[in-house]
């Protein structure tokens, strides 16, 4: 069904919609490749919200450079958009355009348009194709799939610990466990989520920024702080910057000059209460997605992993090890064991890579296990 050609034209397009990996939120990430006559004569990516889309973009790009696009092949990452949103449909500009043939890596996942803007297409005579690199597609927008399908982001737990899975001495001290590769790369995979959560605990312990540093990125993730009880000091850093969104369980009188100050700080506060006074972390992952939120990134410590994992609201882990022991302190996950073996909790190895001097795992919940090589 598909050629070599085609092949090295989608992931051309899937190289640009990487281009995009830390600015087309709450959008997905598009890449759009126009061939002609064995040529490429326009390229794109999605731009951030409000701004063009990976389609439109290659278009305009074709035209820049004299390229007539009538009759051309559109590789494009993603389904056409068939819809107004802040901008016009893609598959309409495609149409315009008289594009003799379109092939895309998957279809939209929100099920209220899937399937439209390629039907579209086809009903004005365009020879339509899907399904090219389809597993790469949907790789890239795992957290637009999430929210389209499930109404949350895809939250991803990341953990720095030793060989013997301590994320901290007994006196809590942990900076650094990991060398500098890990921390840059765990940076990295903090800045192309669309936002960062913590708790607590780990802000009383670390006084962390939760912001990313150690790489270059055009825009900083929003920042969640899961804090029942509004026991976040006033000085902390994590109140610096940019706003924050707090969710506590209540707000009583008690504690409303409290969130008076921290509204003056520039937080907003939401009340997520459950039956056991704490915060309702489901309802939080819906929350996030209603807000736009494809992919979430958690850098919590042991007892709100726990939580978090209890509650279903992870996707993955992404761990880094280091070779060392510590042998006593926290772990990674506050987590009841299993009564059997038969009961425990199973994840998959996605992928395993040395960064550094240590070891990044990034391990998916579910139950089939999956092959991975550590590179030499």
């Amino acid at each position: 069904m598909f050629s070599d050609t085609d092949f090295t034209y989608m992931q051309r397009a899937l190289t640009l919609a990487a281009l995009g990996l830390y600015t087309t939120t709450p959008n997905p990430r598009v890449g759009c490749v126009l061939v002609k006559d064995d040529h490429i004569i326009g390229e794109g990516y999605t731009q951030p919200a409000g701004q063009d889309h990976a389609e439109v973009r290659a278009l305009k790009d074709a035209r820049s450079r004299g390229r007539d696009p009538r009759g051309a092949t559109a590789y494009v990452s993603l389904e056409p958009c068939s819809h107004f949103g802040r901008t016009p449909p893609c598959a309409n500009a495609l149409i315009e355009a008289k594009l003799g043939r379109v092939i895309a890596a998957m279809e939209d996942p929100n099920p209220g348009v899937s399937g439209r803007g390629l039907a579209m297409l086809r009903q004005a005579g365009i020879d339509v194709r899907c399904g090219l690199l389809e597993k790469e597609a949907r790789e890239m927008n795992l957290g637009f799939v999430s929210r389209m399908t499930r109404g949350r982001p895809w939250v991803r737990m990341k953990i720095a610990a030793s060989l013997d899975s301590r994320t901290a001495l007994p006196s809590g001290e942990s900076q650094w466990i990991t060398g500098a590769a890990a921390r840059a790369d765990g940076h990295a995979w903090r800045a192309r989520a669309c936002a960062v959560l913590t708790g607590i605990g780990t802000v009383r312990e670390d006084n962390p920024q939760m912001t990313v540093r150690a790489v270059e990125t055009p825009r900083q993730p929003w920042r969640i702080l899961v804090d029942s009880k509004l026991g976040v000091a006033l000085d902390a850093r994590i109140l610096q910057g940019e706003p924050i969104l707090i969710v506590c369980a209540a707000i009583d009188p008690v504690l409303e000059d409290k969130a008076e100050a921290l509204r003056a700080h520039g937080a907003e506060i939401i009340a997520l209460p459950n039956p056991d006074g704490k915060v309702d972390l489901p309802a939080l992952m819906q929350l996030l997605g209603q807000r736009g939120i494809n992919e979430l990134h958690v850098e919590a410590g042991y007892k709100l992993n726990g939580s978090l994992i209890r509650e279903g609201c992870v996707d993955e882990v992404l761990a880094y090890l280091a070779p060392t022991l510590l042998g006593a302190g926290p772990g990674m996950f506050g987590v009841e064991p299993p009564a059997t073996l038969a009961e425990r909790t199973l994840l998959n190895f996605h992928a395993v890579d040395r960064i550094g001097d240590d070891i990044r795992i990034l391990a998916r919940f579910g139950s089939a296990p999956i092959a991975a090589v550590i590179p030499a």
